[in-house]
């Protein structure tokens, strides 16, 4: 990391959580890790609740240097799931951030589905807000995902929530590779 991106990094620690029923939550963090390495910061998105399943991100990270991809969960939209192996992969993909958020080595982390996963209650808010609390100095992290509980919503720095006004879905348009996944 060069001297310029030092001083930038003592900027960072903040908590954002992206909520809504609307289109855009993992967009919008995408873009943010998408600047953060442009500006030399490294970047890390764990993803509750997808598969490694070639989304159209997952194959951009792996062509982008400084930013990678975790995919920890089931497919939801293709597989009958059950509730206790929902629950057993919340938890690994919450050890995982726990990991990565205390390790250093990310200036940005991004809980990619975390609200969805609380909102189902695969995990509690306390649990994920313990692990925030142990990340990393100037670590900036963004949970996404609908269904914010409150108390992560009350922790957070900065809450954004994307409201659902029109979708071509609703016109039975499925989602499209390259746009939705």
């Amino acid at each position: 990391m060069d001297v310029e991106n030092k001083g930038t990094k003592k900027e960072l620690g903040l908590v954002h959580v992206y909520t809504g029923n609307g289109k855009g939550k993992t967009t919008a963090a995408l873009g943010l890790a998408f600047r953060a390495v442009g500006c030399g910061l490294r970047a890390a998105m764990v993803q509750f609740l997808k598969p490694s399943e070639e989304y159209g991100e997952q194959l951009a990270a792996e062509k982008l240097d400084g930013f990678e991809i975790i995919s920890m969960g089931l497919d939801h939209m293709c597989s009958e799931v059950s509730r206790s192996e929902d629950i057993r992969l919340a938890h690994e993909a919450l050890a995982r951030l726990s990991e990565i958020l205390s390790s250093g080595k990310h200036d940005l982390v991004i809980a990619d589905e975390i609200n969805v996963a609380m909102s189902w209650e695969l995990l509690e808010p306390e649990e994920v807000i313990e692990v925030l609390e142990k990340r990393a100095p100037c670590t900036e992290v963004v949970l996404t995902g609908r269904g914010a509980p409150k108390k992560i919503i009350d922790y957070a720095d900065l809450v954004t929530e994307m409201l659902l006004v029109k979708h071509p879905f609703d016109r039975g348009v499925p989602a499209r590779r390259g746009v939705e996944f």
